[in-house]
């Protein structure tokens, strides 16, 4: 705070000399002794200089350290404070100042808080964010729609929008909010290394007079859910192309056996059989449609119970090693004893089973397929290896996919549906397990799955 300067006291301590010295001079024409006259002046010269410093002190200079605090607040600085001894309706003044000065720090700290949340919010919010006044300027954007278009902040605050903006859609969305006064969204699409999908929604802003005062610009990522409807329009297409195929062949030969006498019965039951077959098919595709479907379901919910892996594999083993010998194939079984853990018995034999039916198929005659269970750290860790076709390492990150195959006919040829491979996966991942795959062509793959054993 300032230091109060002395010189309006000496001025007004030459004023009072002054009327000392003209009331002295009134005098003398009256006052024959000197001495006395002198003394006269000098006491009136004391009282009035002691007038004026009470006058002064009480009044003047607390008026100046008000109007210096008051400068100091107006300049912005609310730590600004009056510190002066005073009295009656003086004091009341100071303390109101001073009452005044805490009331606008506190408002200046809540607002630099308010605006230092409003900032956190815009920069962390996901979606891009542009601020456009009434005549198309652009205020703000966040962190975000930086990212999404490049550049840096100074290249658009303060520019015409459709001068710093190349996307025809977003100008055309900022121009209908304008138009209309009302919400307008759009889409768009962002390809930078990537494809990214975008939902452009464009907002007026009114002040309280309900004038229009600008738009703010949200655009929000739709890029998963592009590939959610990506994913349900394949696998509606594969569904339909699978069960097609079975449909069509029991319709074709039961209408060829209907147009037909029957007399030849070795033509109809061969008929007749193939019916047969693709009807399991179909019963195979629907029931592994229906698991699926189950298991996807948010509320899906697994029966947890302890399992003895022995206990397990004798009676997964048997049915598999039928199928294996009816293949030709070696099939190899290594499981360290009294291996025990909590999981859903129906989950866990359904996975053993379709990988090794896989890794069955898959197999050339007198190939072997070996299952091997172990414990590894908290996980019952189970390997199923196969010396096969393989996989190519361009397939390798989609054998997970529904209705996704490697080999196309074989896979039709050995009844599988497609599904096997995603029920597998959705299994382990509701057990808040893992697996992975690792292939060879024509050398081999070997499946690794980690089961929690709490």
């Amino acid at each position: 705070m300032r230091i109060f300067s002395s010189k309006p006291i000496m001025m007004y301590a030459m004023g009072i000399l002054l009327i000392v010295i003209s009331t002295g001079i009134v005098f003398s024409q009256f006052m024959s002794n000197y001495i006395i006259l002198l003394l006269v002046l000098l006491t009136e010269y004391i009282i009035l200089m002691m007038i004026l410093h009470y006058v002064f002190d009480k009044y003047v200079k607390p008026i100046r350290k008000a109007t210096d605090t008051l400068d100091e607040l107006v300049r912005g600085n609310f730590r600004a404070r009056m510190y002066h001894p005073a009295t009656g309706s003086m004091a009341s003044l100071l303390m109101k100042i001073n009452a005044l000065a805490r009331s606008l720090s506190d408002l200046s700290i809540n607002e630099k808080m308010q605006a230092e949340q409003l900032s956190t919010v815009i920069e962390n919010i996901q979606s891009g964010l542009v601020l456009i006044d009434e005549k198309g300027y652009i205020h703000l954007v966040n962190q975000n729609f930086i990212s999404i278009f490049g550049k840096t902040e100074r290249d658009y605050l303060g520019y015409l929008y459709y001068d710093v903006l190349d996307n025809e859609k977003i100008h055309k969305t900022i121009q209908l909010t304008f138009l209309y006064e009302e919400n307008v969204k759009d889409s768009i699409m962002v390809e930078n290394g990537v494809k990214q999908y975008f939902e452009v929604v464009g907002a007026p802003i009114f002040d309280d007079r309900n004038m229009l005062k600008g738009a703010v610009l949200v655009l929000y990522d739709i890029t998963e859910l592009k590939k959610l409807e990506a994913m349900r329009k394949d696998f509606v297409a594969n569904v339909s192309h699978e069960l097609k195929t079975p449909i069509t062949s029991i319709r074709g030969f039961s209408e060829t056996l209907l147009d037909d006498d029957l007399h030849d019965k070795e033509t109809a039951r061969h008929f007749l059989g193939i019916i047969n077959e693709e009807s399991k098919r179909l019963q195979t595709l629907i029931e592994d449609l229906l698991a699926l479907s189950k298991l996807e379901k948010e509320d899906s919910r697994l029966v947890f119970t302890s399992i003895n892996m022995s206990q397990l594999l004798e009676e997964v083993i048997p049915m598999m090693n039928q199928q294996a010998t009816q293949s030709g194939i070696k099939l190899k079984v290594e499981a360290e004893r009294d291996l025990t853990f909590v999981a859903d018995m129906n989950g866990v034999k359904q996975v053993l089973i379709n990988l090794l039916a896989n890794a069955i198929n898959y197999s050339h005659k007198e190939d072997e397929v070996s299952l091997t269970v172990g414990k590894q750290n908290d996980f019952i860790h189970i390997t199923i290896t196969d010396t096969g076709i393989g996989i190519p390492n361009e397939a390798l990150s989609r054998i997970f996919e529904r209705f996704y195959r490697v080999d196309k006919a074989r896979s039709r040829n050995t009844g599988g549906t497609g599904l096997g491979l995603a029920i597998v996966k959705h299994i382990v991942e509701l057990h808040k397990g893992k697996i992975h795959v690792e292939s060879e062509l024509e050398i081999g793959t070997t499946f690794h799955i980690y089961f929690p054993i709490q």
